[in-house]
């Protein structure tokens, strides 16, 4: 059977995606960031992979939002953080991004950061941690372990928030609008997994 041009454009860059663990198209850089031109629900398509297996892996000394399906990184997003992005959350009002495994609590659409995405912070293993800092005096009597922390996108117009590198939020991890709007169909409350490292 002959493949014709119009075919070999098509599965030439199936068939390249397919050679590795990671999907590589060049393009463009945002943030100092390599991301896949294409939207995410084409990648995931496009593979036949299964959109319930999405996960998200935010390095934050990178700033680095990756969208994995299955093991498969598919797509990287630049991000901003906490005021104080070194170091995991100790408290509320320390404007730091905590560190571990989440999921999320719920979504929606929100009137100044066009949608919110509730982290399930603090958990289990964030109240773990509050407690045995507390017990070692790291954390200052009267503070709270704090919550509300998210991911969320800008106001209009303002994605230069993201793409020029400066953190700002109180500790939510922040994306342009367009990636926000990317990965919230594929966010499941309870189920999606987000890890954050250092």
């Amino acid at each position: 059977m002959r493949i014709g041009p119009s075919l070999c454009v098509f599965l030439l860059p199936l068939m390249t995606a397919c050679q590795g663990d990671a999907v590589e198209h060049g393009g463009p850089a945002v943030g100092g960031i390599s991301t896949d031109a294409r939207p995410l629900a084409t990648l995931i398509d496009s593979l036949e992979l299964d959109p319930k297996t999405v996960r998200f892996h935010v390095d934050k000394s990178d700033r680095r939002f990756d969208v994995f399906v299955e093991d498969t990184l598919l797509k990287t997003y630049p991000c901003v953080l906490g005021e104080q992005p070194m170091g995991d959350k100790f408290y509320q009002g320390d404007r730091k991004t905590p560190e571990g495994t989440f999921t999320f609590r719920s979504k929606r659409v929100h009137d100044e950061w066009h949608k919110f995405i509730w982290v399930d912070y603090p958990n289990a293993e964030s109240w773990r941690r509050f407690n045995h800092r507390k017990a070692q005096g790291l954390i200052p009597s009267g503070k709270d372990i704090g919550g509300e922390i998210g991911i969320h996108g800008v106001p209009d117009g303002m994605d230069h928030w993201i793409t020029n590198g400066a953190d700002w939020t109180w500790g939510c991890i922040a994306l342009r609008n367009v990636d926000v709007d990317e990965i919230y169909p594929y966010i499941l409350p309870d189920r999606t997994r987000l890890m954050i490292v250092p």
